[in-house]
């Protein structure tokens, strides 16, 4: 039987499996100003580089934007309390995955706290989770996801990212994975970046590649 060509799935959480936008805009209890609020904690953690506490860019996001600090608390509050949703089709798709043997991690921007209770809101047991605060670095630093194939234990080309955001299309493909796009917002590719292997509107397409990807010859 010939070799597979990948050898685990790594995830960004808090977009490619979570609805963290429609989380922001429940608590901001505004949807102009959840997107807004949410807009710029993503800009604050994805230019940060080195990791500074990711509860403290809530903060700071919340007050740019005009959300009353009560908000920020009560948002962070109920992402530890379980309060993230996943997307309808992510558990199904992680639980296919599961069945057949698959190896998954998630590489996401905020503290080890808030990424293990996002994860575990899935319903699905990863085998890795690697915070920004775990890697030391906020992706889209080469650094926050080589921690993720550390982590794994693979190259870079035995491990695809399964991106939800358009700054990790370029950002794990400049440390030698491909990529899978779960493009909700039908996002342009980033000027520069290279296409990825699948651009597709949800993740209900994963199983399926990783089954029927040609294998090395």
């Amino acid at each position: 039987m010939a070799e597979q060509k990948f050898k685990a799935v790594a995830f960004d959480l808090l977009t490619a499996l979570m609805d963290s936008w429609a989380f922001w805009i429940r608590t901001a209890g505004d949807e102009r100003l959840g997107r807004a609020w949410r807009r710029a904690s993503l800009r604050l953690v994805t230019t940060a580089g080195i990791y500074r506490p990711y509860e403290e860019t809530v903060f700071e996001a919340a007050r740019e934007v005009g959300v009353p600090g009560e908000r920020a608390d009560h948002l962070l509050k109920d992402w530890a309390a379980g309060g993230l949703s996943p997307w309808p089709e992510a558990p199904s798709v992680l639980a296919k995955l599961a069945s057949h043997g698959w190896r998954t991690a998630v590489v996401t921007n905020c503290s080890q706290r808030l990424a293990e209770a996002a994860a575990a809101a899935t319903g699905h047991r990863f085998d890795h989770i690697v915070s920004a605060e775990r890697a030391g670095f906020y992706k889209i630093r080469p650094e926050a996801y080589r921690a993720g194939l550390a982590a794994l234990g693979e190259d870079a080309s035995r491990v695809l990212f399964v991106a939800g955001s358009p700054h990790d299309v370029p950002g794990a493909a400049a440390v030698g994975m491909q990529v899978y796009w779960s493009n909700r917002f039908n996002d342009p590719v980033p000027t520069g970046a290279p296409e990825p292997l699948m651009n597709q509107p949800d993740l209900v397409a994963l199983p399926d590649l990783l089954a029927d990807y040609p294998v090395n010859g």
